[in-house]
């Protein structure tokens, strides 16, 4: 008789994690919400080791540690044992916690959610409480009238140890009845997956099926089903104690044995050994089984038993049979240390190699380990760098670690790329947008958009509340302190907590200035004035000159009536001619002021840019004015024998010489008319 063991035995990895992790807790006891694993043999020895099973959370104590199983629990129970102070060790399978983050999200989207699975598993349970319990539950063995759901939107997922026939032809129906928008997630777990696809296999081949797992085990009781489709002889056990061998071996010629995620693997290997010893294998047939069980592939992970502990390394044994050295030097050690290892103990390898010859390595395991953290991190939105090796048609192509990369030339930046060649050689900043993780294939599909999208998205949001902020507290006539960031030919952008100011060329000084440039530096801090605030346009406009003092303050406290000037003539009019004596500050020398001779036209003696020296014959702040003398510093000509002269006519000044700049008229400030002037 032929004995065949199922590749994919013992604990499934989060069972496996679950174990570990709550044995590594220090301070016991330590309680676990449900059963932790459906094996009566490992609850009782976790019970021994203080680990206690609860059904309720209601009588724990702030302070108490509690484990959420693999199963996984729904968003409410977290929150409630957070509010009792309780202390969680969150277990659930990460197969599970995609699951609840999908449930989640698009129940949040306004989504429709309908569970394929069974609604009083835990896990299912776990899963409504993601969606506020509004989820359809829907098996194969209970109606639901698909069709009459009025929900635009729906999202399907499964539980992760559901059958994949079954749910595929939930599908496949589900598909016939509905035209509406769906999304759907085949999330059963690929552990699972790969057990019942062996189950299907093993199945169609052997006169026998042995089925090893907890009588609550929903993935096991899956197996069974699987493996009764296909093999009438199929016997379900929860350990190897209620197994008759006697009649399987006298009945049948071929035995397959397949176990449960929750079955340790020293079950499966003390049915298999007990049923190898009791039937005598020829040597042909030794080898036989063991080419069968090499379906192994390169980089496949599977747990092995040692059978011996040696100073050069371990043997292991595959099969219960086939010994297989693993050297010391593809152990996870720095240092090999034979005390570490025990015989009869299992761990965990990776197959390096099947042929000529089979290799394992042990070291490996820290290896994919790292992978898989990756992966997760990946899965959960983790930046990476990676240098673009080249690029094909659709985009970029790169390497990362062990995985090759490919980024959508869609997915390159914001807008459209045109040359992808310019990209070689670069490196991106990208997220996983898709990551295929197997024995044979590691690949990502990235995206730097996205990343760029979410700086864009956080920088305008950053800059919308200082918009806001600022907008709340600046006013009008409020005092600022800014810094200079660029110049424009119609002023100077200044940064006010952050928001761009705009100083006008007019508001830069009482004097004029043709350019920013002659007021301001780049980079420096300068006070300005708040002249005008704009929220709706987000608009706000400074003034500098407005907090520098005037020209005309200080007049009276450099000139007085009688003191004698230097200045330069700037602008000659019909009356006279303006001459400066500082910036900003101008003085009027009267026609009749110029010269003791008598001018029609100032520009006769005078012209812009000349030099002169005046007396200062009156001011008035006020109306900024100063009167000048040239003449009154100059000589007066020899008086000539009065001649009898006839009196001239007087000209009319004109309107447009009283309305010139300061105001200035034709009788000034000398108290004395223009026609009087003329007939002296």
């Amino acid at each position: 008789m032929k004995v065949v063991l199922a590749k994919n035995v013992g604990f499934c990895k989060g069972v496996q994690r679950a174990i570990d992790a709550v044995l590594g807790v220090k301070d016991k006891p330590v309680y676990v919400l449900g059963e932790i694993i459906h094996n009566e043999k490992v609850l009782a020895d976790l019970e021994n080791k203080g680990v206690i099973t609860l059904d309720s959370f209601e009588n724990l104590k702030s302070g108490d540690t509690l484990v959420i199983r693999s199963h996984g629990v729904g968003e409410e129970v977290l929150n409630t044992l957070d509010k009792m102070g309780v202390n969680v060790l969150n277990l659930t399978c990460p197969f599970v916690m995609k699951t609840q983050k999908i449930v989640n999200e698009y129940y949040k989207k306004g989504y429709q959610i309908i569970i394929y699975g069974k609604r009083d598993h835990p896990e299912v349970i776990g899963l409504n409480g993601w969606c506020a319990k509004t989820a359809i539950i829907v098996d194969d063995k209970n109606s639901v009238d698909l069709s009459s759901i009025s929900a635009e939107k729906i999202c399907v997922v499964a539980q992760t140890t559901t059958s994949h026939e079954k749910f595929a032809e939930f599908l496949k129906n589900f598909d016939n009845i509905h035209s509406k928008t769906v999304e759907i997630f085949k999330t059963i777990c690929y552990t699972t997956l790969e057990r019942q696809k062996e189950a299907e296999t093993l199945s169609t081949k052997c006169d026998a099926m042995i089925v090893i797992g907890g009588k609550n085990s929903s993935n096991t009781h899956k197996l069974y089903d699987v493996c009764k489709k296909n093999c009438d002889n199929t016997y379900f056990v929860s350990s190897p104690d209620g197994l008759d061998y006697n009649k399987i071996l006298n009945r049948y010629k071929s035995v397959g044995i397949v176990s449960g995620a929750s079955t340790p693997i020293g079950e499966s290997m003390e049915v298999y050994l007990t049923m190898s010893e009791k039937n005598i294998n020829t040597m042909d047939e030794a080898i036989e089984l063991l080419d069968e069980k090499k379906a192994l592939k390169r980089g496949q992970k599977i747990s092995v038993v040692i059978s011996q502990v040696n100073d050069d390394g371990l043997k292991v044994y595959l099969d219960g049979k086939t010994d297989i050295t693993l050297p010391k030097e593809e152990l996870a050690c720095e240092v090999y240390d034979k005390a570490v290892y025990e015989a009869k103990s299992e761990i965990e390898v990776v197959v390096m190699a099947t042929k000529p010859k089979l290799v394992l390595s042990e070291k490996q395991i820290l290896v994919l380990k790292q992978e898989e953290e990756l992966v997760k991190e990946l899965n959960e939105g983790k930046i990476v760098n990676v240098k673009i090796d080249g690029f094909n048609k659709g985009g970029l192509v790169g390497k990362f670690g062990a995985f090759d990369v490919f980024v959508p030339a869609k997915e390159i930046k914001i807008g459209y790329v045109s040359d992808l060649e310019k990209y070689v050689g670069k490196t991106l900043r990208v997220k996983a947008l898709k990551v295929e993780y197997t024995n044979r294939k590691k690949e990502l599909v990235a995206s730097q958009k996205v990343i760029l999208e979410a700086e864009k998205a956080e920088r305008d949001a950053e800059r919308l509340a200082k918009e806001e902020a600022f907008f709340a507290s600046v006013q009008e006539n409020d005092v600022v302190t800014g810094t200079v960031a660029r110049f424009a030919s119609f002023g100077a952008f200044v940064v006010v907590n952050g928001f761009d100011c705009l100083a006008h060329v007019s508001d830069l000084s009482w004097t004029g200035v043709k350019s920013p440039a002659d007021v301001f530096e780049i980079g420096k801090e300068y006070d300005f004035v708040v002249l005008k605030v704009d929220k709706e346009a987000k608009k706000v406009s400074i003034g500098y000159k407005q907090l520098q003092p005037k020209p005309w303050d200080s007049v009276s406290e450099k000139y007085a009536e009688g003191d004698v000037v230097t200045g330069k003539v700037v602008r000659i009019v019909s009356f006279g001619a303006f001459v400066e004596l500082e910036k900003g500050v101008d003085g009027l020398v009267h026609v009749s002021q110029i010269s003791h001779e008598f001018l029609e036209n100032p520009a006769s003696k005078l012209k812009v840019g000349d030099e002169v020296n005046a007396k200062i014959l009156a001011i008035d702040v006020e109306k900024e004015k100063i009167t000048l003398s040239i003449k009154a510093l100059l000589d007066a000509p020899v008086k000539e024998e009065k001649v009898e002269e006839k009196p001239k006519k007087e000209k009319k000044a004109k309107k447009e010489d009283d309305d010139e700049i300061h105001g200035w008229t034709e009788s000034s400030d000398t108290g004395i008319s223009i026609a009087e002037l003329l007939n002296k």
